[in-house]
């Protein structure tokens, strides 16, 4: 398979060079003005205001739920979209390549694991809810969280994105930059979602053909970061040496964005699974003491019914025990009765 190149002329016209990629520039080059920042400020903002609204109501909601939304999900999202590797993510493809790791990757399923759907079903008012219901029972929802649907979108973007034109469009138009990050968290979400998720969505399949789902996603990204990394054709044609940067190799940056998107990829599923059998042990122990639960109660009526039937026979013994001892004596009287006259006639 071979990398399609475009033959227009690179170069960021007019944009300045970072300087050398180092760690430190991470945490400098931090930038809040762009429309995922602000995304991220609001999700945050509405999840920690449903948190709130439970518990002043007396509700639990647990803490890890919102650890794995807040820092897990927004967290790793925020810590590549706003940090100091946004700086650097039209200049290094490997940086690009763990922005797709973990926008399309990490941070949807630790969304998943956040719940915010039950969060907002727990909160809101009831027209709201029944809208929210709406929605997700719809056969728009129905069709792209069906997890073939959802799998196919998840698998086929990176290779229309990298083995196309589109990914040379997106390092010229910061408009097409941003929304492709965006097109990475949504097309997550939709896998991972319905897989992993804790919330009521359509569509939910048995854990064994979850499971089976996630290891097929992984030979793609194997097949996509080692054919990255093997091409003699640059992704986005001659973007990044008409950057000239005398502190990085185009070439030896495309093998380290292969390898990154191969091991990621590789390393993610496998920690993916992980959490899936996790979910599919603590279900199975629920669904046993569910089970429990039902014997004991069905136990208990069974003991009920016995000690009832015992009480009742106790009862009628007990009020037939006068009547009997009633009849006794009307009986012997009667046999007294005509004793006595023979007695006389004697």
């Amino acid at each position: 398979m071979q990398l399609v190149e475009t033959h227009t002329l690179a170069g960021p016209v007019g944009d300045t060079v970072p300087p050398p990629f180092t760690v430190a520039e991470i945490f400098t080059q931090v930038r809040l003005d762009s429309l995922i920042a602000l995304g991220l400020l609001v999700a945050a903002a509405l999840y920690g205001y449903g948190v709130h609204r439970l518990r002043r109501r007396g509700d639990a909601w647990p803490t890890g739920r919102s650890v794995a939304f807040l820092l897990g999900g927004l967290g790793s999202i925020a810590a590549v979209t706003v940090s100091g590797l946004e700086a650097y993510d039209t200049t290094l493809l490997s940086v690009h390549m763990v922005q797709h790791m973990v926008l399309s990757m990490v941070g949807p399923i630790f969304l998943a694991l956040g719940a915010p759907v039950t969060l907002a079903l727990r909160t809101l008012a009831k027209p709201a809810r029944r809208r929210l219901l709406a929605v997700l029972h719809s056969r728009v929802v129905g069709v792209l969280t069906y997890p073939l649907v959802a799998f196919g979108l998840f698998v086929a973007n990176p290779f229309v994105l990298y083995f196309t034109g589109l990914y040379r469009y997106t390092l010229e138009h910061p408009w097409a930059h941003e929304f492709i990050h965006a097109h990475f968290i949504v097309t997550g979400c939709l896998f991972f979602w319905p897989l992993l998720g804790l919330d009521p969505l359509p569509n939910r399949w048995p854990y064994p053909a979850r499971a089976l789902l996630m290891v097929l996603s992984v030979p793609f990204h194997t097949v996509l970061g080692l054919t990255i990394m093997q091409s003699q054709t640059l992704l986005g044609g001659d973007w990044y040496p008409a950057l000239h940067l005398a502190w990085a190799d185009p070439r030896n940056d495309q093998v380290v964005a292969g390898g990154i998107l191969w091991a990621g990829g590789e390393i993610v599923s496998v920690t993916m699974l992980g959490i899936l059998v996790v979910q599919w042990i603590r279900q199975s122990e629920r669904e046993a003491r569910r089970i429990d639960r039902a014997l004991d109660r069905e136990e208990a009526a069974e003991q009920a019914r016995a000690q009832a039937a015992e009480q009742a026979l106790v009862q009628a013994a007990e009020q037939a025990a006068p009547q009997a001892e009633e009849a006794a004596t009307e009986q012997a009287r009667l046999a007294a009765t005509q004793v006595r006259p023979q007695s006389d006639a004697e």
